[in-house]
């Protein structure tokens, strides 16, 4: 399966919908209701979110991620150039924060679109009746 192979016409890519908050059914940008909570369901093609389970994986993850990452610049920074302790604040607070909330909408709208694209859901065993 590619990255482009779509099941459906009309479903975006997971990496489409990761980026831009696009439903994975319709690919309307109707995915988030705020900055990183899902709406319950799709506005234009009614698909219910919440029978996905995303879960907080996203959330230490890329957060453990991009803190290396800033820790790593503001490090590198500080040794090249040795600027006063208030330039360190005003750049690498709002940095920080707009980097773990893009990361996290791009993170769980990735494992949504994935999950969907995916038919995932809940493992059974053999011998239990299907719904």
């Amino acid at each position: 399966m590619t990255v482009d192979n779509q099941s459906q016409k009309g479903q975006p890519p997971v990496w489409r919908a990761a980026l831009f908050g696009l439903c994975p059914e319709c690919g309307g940008p109707t995915l988030f209701e705020g900055p990183v909570k899902f709406r319950d369901r799709c506005p234009a093609c009614g698909l219910d979110y919440g029978a996905y389970n995303v879960g907080d994986g996203p959330a230490a993850f890329l957060t453990l991620i991009i803190g290396a990452l800033l820790i790593a610049a503001a490090l590198t920074l500080d040794s090249l150039v040795r600027p006063p302790l208030w330039v360190h604040i005003v750049l690498w607070v709002p940095l920080t924060a707009a980097a773990v909330v893009y990361g996290l909408r791009v993170g769980k709208g990735a494992l949504l679109a994935s999950e969907h694209q995916r038919k995932a859901a809940e493992g059974r065993r053999m011998d239990e009746p299907h719904d």
